[in-house]
């Protein structure tokens, strides 16, 4: 656990602190062909239980780029502008690089493996596993952003699926009719509280973020129950296995990013349409 512990930590300092002395370049429009299936980007999750030093995100000045308040009118239309705002994009297209030689000797070869040798029925099993894991994260959160309803119905589905369900391998919940909601983050949360605008930042190991989702990072993580796991080979290995599950979801997007003209720009873009929808429809749902 110790040896996770002080890869995120590195990560994210590296990452939180190489950028800020990046110059601002012009940004090219995405040059992208094929569906860009947004929606299969998100799985970039941080490694959760990790112990990480807020005041590495504190001392970045970027942190304060609040987004100015808003009209009632303005967060209720969907944004208009680019995706994100990428200033460091030579810094993250330098971790994008990296991130993908990681990817291609490790992550891929071990996901390609894992599907083809595990039965379907056990890996949709570690999927909601790890989706049920995510439970009070998202009823934390769902709770900070004023939704104390979804709150406790995500607690009741974390409820159900974890005794009912064995550890949420199965999901009772839904049979019984709790309702799904999607996962929420601090990062989301933030957003919700104003902090709306924020720079794309290319994290080592942990992939796509803005400044804000690398600074709520520190918000969820004492969320997470592998965390509260007391034998670190468990936690490791459960570690392990949750970015293996994730990346083996991300394979049909290979396909995609095989024939993006620009794979950084694919994929930065196709992140951050997916995110701006998530806080879209958070924001929306406060405002009701």
């Amino acid at each position: 656990m110790k040896t996770i512990q002080s890869l995120v930590l590195a990560a994210i300092v590296l990452g939180t602190s190489a950028c800020a002395s990046n110059a601002a370049k012009p940004q090219p429009a995405a040059a992208l062909t094929g569906d860009p299936a947004p929606a299969l980007i998100a799985r970039s999750d941080a490694i959760t239980g990790a112990v990480v030093d807020a005041n590495a995100f504190l001392a970045d000045t970027s942190v304060q780029e609040l987004a100015p308040s808003r009209t009632m009118s303005e967060l209720a239309a969907p944004p208009s502008r680019p995706p994100v705002s990428d200033p460091w994009e030579g810094f993250n297209r330098k971790m994008h690089g990296f991130n993908n030689v990681l990817d291609r000797f490790v992550l891929r070869p071990v996901a390609t493996a894992y599907e083809k040798v595990v039965p379907d029925p056990v890996q949709s099993g570690v999927t909601r596993f790890f989706v049920n894991l995510r439970l009070p994260v998202t009823a934390v959160n769902q709770a900070l952003q004023g939704r104390p309803t979804q709150a406790g119905q995500s607690l009741g589905r974390f409820a159900v699926n974890t005794t009912v369900g064995i550890a949420g391998v199965f999901d009772p919940a839904t049979s019984l009719g709790v309702p799904k909601w999607e996962g929420e983050d601090f990062g989301q949360t933030l957003a919700t509280w104003g902090w709306q605008d924020s720079r794309y930042l290319v994290m080592p190991l942990l992939g796509p973020r803005t400044v804000r989702d690398a600074v709520a990072i520190v918000g969820d993580m004492p969320l997470s129950p592998i965390g509260k796991i007391d034998s670190a080979s468990v936690a490791d290995k459960l570690q392990i296995l949750q970015m293996v599950d994730g990346r083996t979801q991300m394979l049909p997007m290979d396909r995609f990013r095989k024939d993006a003209l620009d794979d950084y720009l694919f994929v930065r873009d196709a992140w951050a349409q997916r995110r701006n929808r998530q806080i879209y429809q958070d924001l929306t749902v406060s405002l009701e």
